[in-house]
């Protein structure tokens, strides 16, 4: 179990973060500074759908399995299990829902007539950025008590305190000029720490 924790987990990082790079791509101004993620897997964009269904939904669907599979693989608390089902329903089945509900064009900051789809992304992304940096610090806490597990403690920490800091700040101005690296930030702090706990999974003991 612990190699396919940490390959579903390794999985879902390198998924999401070829979704973003070639995300981009199809745009000959896109900018990853000043435009979400979102917007370029946006509703009537030329690649989106093969975005949303080849690459942003199956990173989201190996971040679920990553997490639930890890509940049974790390050291037993019910911080760590709070946590790790954070990350999986907010950030992975979180990241499946809205590649199934795409934002509007242009992700319609100004929420001017949304469509169905683009409010169920919204609120998605609404929990994902509100719940998760909550969960990396709550693992990050429960590592210290792990075995060699300071530096899962410490990246839970540094990286939960990261994305909650800038998710204030995106959240206090979605039409800022920087809100596309706002994001960008918050989702590598949440990256990094995954990447970091699947290595940390594939060098327990196997169960």
């Amino acid at each position: 179990m612990n190699n396919k924790s940490f390959l579903f987990g390794i999985l879902g990082v390198l998924f999401f973060i070829l979704g973003t790079i070639l995300a981009g791509f199809q745009f000959e101004n896109y900018s990853h500074i000043s435009q979400l993620i979102s917007e370029s897997y946006a509703i009537g964009t030329h690649y989106g759908i093969s975005l949303r269904f080849f690459i942003f939904l199956p990173s989201g669907f190996f971040i679920a399995l990553f997490a639930f599979l890890s509940i049974n693989v790390l050291p037993k608390s019910t911080l760590t299990k709070i946590g790790l089902l954070g990350i999986g329903i907010f950030y992975g089945i979180a990241t499946i829902i809205v590649s199934i509900f795409p934002c509007d064009a242009g992700c319609n900051k100004e929420l001017i007539d949304p469509s169905l789809s683009q409010i169920i992304h919204n609120l998605t992304g609404f929990l994902t950025y509100t719940i998760v940096p909550i969960c990396l610090i709550l693992v990050g806490i429960s590592a210290r008590k792990w075995t060699n597990g300071k530096q899962v403690f410490y990246v839970g920490i540094v990286c939960g305190i990261i994305s909650f800091i800038f998710v204030s700040i995106l959240f206090a101005d979605l039409k800022s000029e920087f809100v596309g690296l706002y994001q960008r930030i918050i989702e590598a702090s949440i990256l990094l720490w995954i990447f970091t706990c699947s290595f940390y999974v594939k060098g327990l003991k196997k169960k």
